[in-house]
């Protein structure tokens, strides 16, 4: 039973093998409140998962620590099970799906622990590692559904509120509900008052579904760039938690996922995969109204595939009206490029890419179209830009 004796006793332990990760203050989330960022992505493998894995791993008898740990991930709970097990000095053999991230299969091996590649998804890497678990008699160590993973994950609340016991309310990541439920439980027997959110992808809401329909749900697929909280069914020991302690369950999309990407990028120098931002969007597009509160966002953690981030950043620009695509008709006659460039150079846009398509779909034969990529300032700008385009004679067509 989860009880905070227990997370007291899981930050002693703790205090050796994770970094205690200091708030950040931040204007540049949301104006009306006064926002913190706790900024596990700067944890020693990059994520919140190490308290979780290395308090368990610290609990272990005797025999247990010799027979070795198991674990199933598809990155950042594997880093957190190696770097404890290499610190224990006991044995670790990790399941990882096949089409898990090179960089986080490879930072895995590198902490010392053995990768067994599963072809298939998560749920065939953790199949793998029960039927190895039978053979090889070895300590599973669940990625959430675990009371003393639990604990260990309810310390970063415990550290919220030591750090600033003014916080009214924290935006947690909810994938499993691991770290949800470590925070909520803590938070609401250190200050019952801290309104807790949970947040999760819009493409993986397991926990906001079951939650609202009072009982456990399975997706039959989720589809989200928070790959670390893509999780098709919450644990049974994370649900009930959750349900007590976790007063609101929002969704962001995966614009506004990629928008809280790119803002903590520019605006504080952080790098967070989806998962570690899915808290800062929901405040950034205030799911809860947060006006005058301080508020704490947890990014959970930063190990984003670096392949995919320039489309994140891209995607990021788009939703925050940073850039924005047009498809435009115009006569096709001498002066006319010339004469929609002038218009978007007089308020300022910068044109990124432009496509002159002569063969377009247009009844008119004496037309053509134009796909244009700018750079703008805010959705405001590409309003103004509409409008300037069509009253100098152009037609938007997209």
């Amino acid at each position: 039973m989860i009880t905070l004796d227990l997370i007291y006793k899981a930050s002693t332990v703790l205090k050796d093998v994770v970094r205690r990760t200091q708030l950040i203050p931040t204007q540049k989330i949301n104006t009306a409140a006064n926002v913190f960022l706790k900024p596990e992505n700067l944890q020693v493998t990059g994520s919140f998962k190490v308290r979780g894995a290395g308090f368990k791993i610290s609990q272990l008898s005797d025999e247990e620590k010799a027979h070795g740990v198991i674990a199933c991930s598809a990155g950042n709970h594997a880093q957190g099970v190696a770097l404890a097990a290499k610190r224990y000095g006991i044995p670790a053999l990790i399941c990882m799906p096949s089409g898990a991230p090179i960089s986080k299969v490879e930072a895995t091996r590198e902490l010392g622990a053995e990768v067994c590649l599963v072809p298939g998804v998560y749920d065939d890497a953790y199949a793998k590692a029960m039927q190895l678990n039978e053979e090889k008699h070895m300590t599973f160590i669940h990625p959430f559904d675990d009371e003393q993973v639990i604990a260990g994950q309810g310390t970063v609340g415990m550290e919220i509120l030591n750090e600033n016991p003014d916080i009214d309310v924290i935006f947690v990541p909810i994938g499993g509900g691991g770290l949800a439920s470590g925070v909520a439980f803590a938070v609401k027997a250190l200050k019952p008052s801290v309104r807790v959110v949970g947040v999760q992808a819009q493409g993986a809401p397991s926990m906001l579904n079951s939650v609202d329909h009072n009982q456990i749900e399975t997706l039959t697929n989720v589809l989200t760039i928070a790959d670390g909280i893509a999780v098709k069914e919450p644990g049974v020991n994370t649900f009930e938690i959750v349900q007590q302690y976790v007063d609101d369950i929002v969704s962001v999309t995966e614009d506004e996922i990629c928008a809280a990407i790119l803002t903590l990028i520019e605006q504080h120098k952080l790098i967070a995969e989806g998962a570690g931002a899915v808290s800062v969007a929901a405040a950034m597009f205030n799911k809860v109204d947060i006006a005058g509160k301080n508020v704490c966002c947890i990014v959970s953690g930063g190990n984003i595939d670096v392949t995919i981030l320039s489309r994140v950043i891209n995607r990021g620009l788009m939703k925050g009206g940073r850039t924005t695509e047009m498809l435009v008709e115009m006569a096709d006659r001498p002066g006319s490029l010339l004469g929609l460039c002038q218009v978007i150079c007089k308020l300022g846009a910068n044109i990124i890419s432009i496509h002159h398509e002569r063969n377009g779909e247009s009844p008119d034969v004496n037309s053509c179209n134009l796909r244009m990529v700018l750079e703008t300032r805010d959705q405001r700008h590409i309003d103004q830009l509409h409008d300037a385009i069509e009253k100098a004679g152009y037609s938007i067509l997209a």
